[in-house]
């Protein structure tokens, strides 16, 4: 088969939140009575954890499996088993013909188009169909869940194209090709890239697999495929939080800004829990800072003679400094809505139709449909937007030498003009921050009838998963940025005062973002140092990696 080269967004997908030899954590465990959450998706998904079913698992599964094939003996009506699937299931199949029925369920589904999805991605969507699965109610055999368990173990992949899902019955399209690759005719990826079929069934240790009566609809039948990529986007989302947040504490302190507009009373009267979190944690990080105007519980005195005295001291900060708890918290509160959405789609059974075995009960109902998963992605998707429009005017203040307070122009000041410092990369920011504003249309409202008018509204939550992703993409790149510049101006900084005035956060962060770019004393092309900084920020242990000395910075961001 051949699989197209990934796009950019893709290469820089594929490394995000794979750990430095960190080894295997513990592994994940899956079932009614074990829910997964988004940091459990990512381990999985990166191959830092392996992944298993309960006992309790095994129990409902086979007790739906069993249910279900008295009902087929019985001759029961059953959608997608005994009948065509859509408009067509006023069909009714005969039981004999089901693997035919199953299979050509896949083939006829399996019509992606696009570049793979990247391996971090795809890992991340079996995982979510394989927790759907666990939970019992779609009866299927333990051959199903054991293949694909397996395969995630094994550090696999299946070959997804990017396009092709409205999200309506579920993902059909991209899960059609899990099935596909399951069934030994589609493709597979491992962190490297292609493998070939042979060697990757060699590697799980199974052989393909033979679709029972519902187990083609159940693999396909379902929310599997945005809700895999928006977990990620969460446990991506909350890194970038984080980083801005300390990107901004070094910005006020280039500026010396006001430490009050970060006091824990401003956050205490506003009353919402993301800003009082920032208050809080600027609030501890700013306390070693000699940079910033000291707190003080009242103004200092006007002073002077005449109505008007002009010149004087502007006793607060412009919003980019004073109001970045009010809107990095914003952000915040939208993550944990988002987070706690995508953790319910976790561990949710998202299928049709539902076996509930203990009560005898087959229910044809609409769980597959992908409405609370769109949402939260476009509305997490608004969030990154605006912690890039907020770092993109920090980077476009400390350049400027009519705002940036005695720093040179483009923090170039040596030869400037024959240099041009960061002129280059603070129109990159700006680039970036217009083509993530172009993506902030929503996609969960963008419902157009599919299939002869039977999925006559549908949720387009794959594509607002995929559009949050390709956001934080950019969003990591302006963090990039923003770093490189705040560690130029600290370093044109310390020529003016002592580098232990600045925090202990300031100083272990521009110690780290030099470990990968060194100081522009002459021009020199960026990008390579844009991006790779911008993937390093991905790491997941990026807190204990830049903080490991200072143990409350490092304890006080992993709570977040």
């Amino acid at each position: 088969m051949n699989i197209c080269a990934p796009n950019s967004i893709d290469q820089a997908l594929q490394t995000r939140l794979v750990e430095p030899c960190e080894g295997v954590v513990q592994a994940v465990s899956l079932g009614p009575d074990a829910k997964p959450t988004l940091g459990q998706a990512a381990a999985v998904a990166s191959g830092r954890s392996t992944v298993h079913l309960t006992d309790a698992a095994h129990l409902a599964m086979a007790q739906s499996e069993a249910f279900l094939n008295d009902l087929i003996a019985q001759g029961r009506c059953i959608y997608g088993v005994t009948t065509g699937y859509g408009p067509l299931a006023d069909n009714h199949i005969d039981p004999r013909c089901s693997d035919t029925l199953q299979r050509n369920l896949v083939y006829h589904l399996a019509s992606g188009v696009g570049a793979p999805l990247p391996w971090l991605q795809a890992r991340s969507i079996v995982f979510a169909r394989l927790s759907a699965l666990s939970q019992g109610h779609s009866a299927v055999s333990r051959q199903v869940t054991d293949i694909l368990a397996a395969s995630l173990n094994a550090g696999l992949a299946p070959v997804i194209p990017e396009k092709g899902t409205v999200g309506a019955s579920g993902d059909l399209t991209p899960l059609a090709h899990v099935a596909l690759a399951l069934m030994g005719e589609g493709g597979w990826l491992d962190a490297g890239g292609p493998v070939e079929n042979s060697a990757a069934f060699k590697r799980i240790g199974f052989t393909p697999l033979c679709l029972g009566p519902k187990e083609g609809l159940a693999l396909v039948n379902g929310t599997s495929a945005m809700t895999g990529i928006a977990a990620l986007n969460g446990v991506l989302a909350r890194q970038a939080i984080v980083l801005t947040s300390v990107l901004s504490l070094m910005n006020a302190e280039m500026f010396s800004g006001h430490r009050a507009a970060w006091h824990p009373n401003v956050g205490a009267v506003r009353g919402q829990p993301g800003q009082q979190r920032m208050h809080q944690l600027l609030w501890s990080l700013s306390e070693s800072s000699n940079m910033l105007q000291p707190f003080a519980p009242l103004p200092g005195q006007i002073g002077g003679e005449g109505a008007v005295r002009h010149g004087q001291i502007i006793p607060q900060d412009p919003y980019s400094i004073r109001c970045i708890t009010q809107l990095i918290g914003a952000s915040l509160d939208v993550l944990e809505t988002h987070d706690a959405i995508i953790a319910r789609e976790l561990a949710a059974v998202t299928d049709n139709p539902l076996v509930f075995a203990e009560q005898e009960v087959l229910l044809h109902a609409g769980n597959f449909f992908g409405q609370h998963t769109a949402f939260a992605s476009d509305a997490l998707a608004n969030a990154v937007i605006m912690l890039g429009v907020l770092l993109e005017r920090q980077i476009a203040r400390i350049t400027d030498v009519k705002q940036s307070e005695g720093l040179p122009a483009f923090l170039q000041g040596n030869q400037t003009g024959l240099n041009s410092g960061f002129m280059g990369a603070q129109v990159t920011a700006s680039a970036l921050v217009a083509e993530i504003r172009t993506q902030a249309i929503p996609a969960s409202v963008q419902s157009i009838p599919t299939n002869a008018n039977n999925q006559d509204v549908v949720t387009m939550g794959t594509i607002a998963a995929r559009k949050t992703s390709a956001i934080l993409a950019d969003a990591y790149r302006i963090i990039a940025i923003q770093a490189l510049c705040m560690a130029q101006a600290y370093d044109l900084r310390i020529n003016e005062c002592d580098c232990e005035d600045f925090s202990q956060t300031t100083r272990a962060l521009h110690a780290y973002i030099r470990q990968h770019a060194a100081f522009l004393d002459v021009d020199r092309p960026l990008s390579s140092e844009i991006e790779g900084l911008a993937q390093a920020m991905q790491n997941p242990l990026l807190w204990h990696e830049i903080f490991a000395d200072l143990p409350f910075v490092k304890d006080t961001l992993s709570q977040f």
